[in-house]
């Protein structure tokens, strides 16, 4: 096995088990998201040529903080097109007069 293949099994692990911890002490997480598509988008994101910091040389808290806001905004998107018609009034009422 390449130093390459080794490297990408390692990272992926690491990020496994993070959004593995992460749904699993969070409710909100475990209705809204399947763990194993996060898995794998929490992977492409961070081993993408160019996108700053390698995950190699991120500490675990910063690593699971970064990636814990991440499945907060994949938790949320899309929350507004589950309320019916009148529950998008109510909310737009609520944003007007913010």
């Amino acid at each position: 096995m390449s130093n390459t293949s080794i490297k990408q099994q390692a990272t992926h692990q690491r990020i496994s088990v993070i959004v593995e911890n992460l749904i699993a002490n969070n409710s909100i997480y475990q209705e809204r998201l399947e763990q194993q598509k996060m898995i794998e988008k929490m992977y492409e994101l961070f081993t993408q040529p160019n996108v700053g910091d390698d995950v190699e040389t991120i500490d675990d808290d910063d690593l699971t903080e970064r990636i814990s806001k991440i499945l907060a905004l994949e938790a949320i998107s899309g929350l507004l097109n589950d309320l019916t018609p009148e529950e998008m009034a109510i909310f737009d009422e609520a944003v007007k007069r913010k």
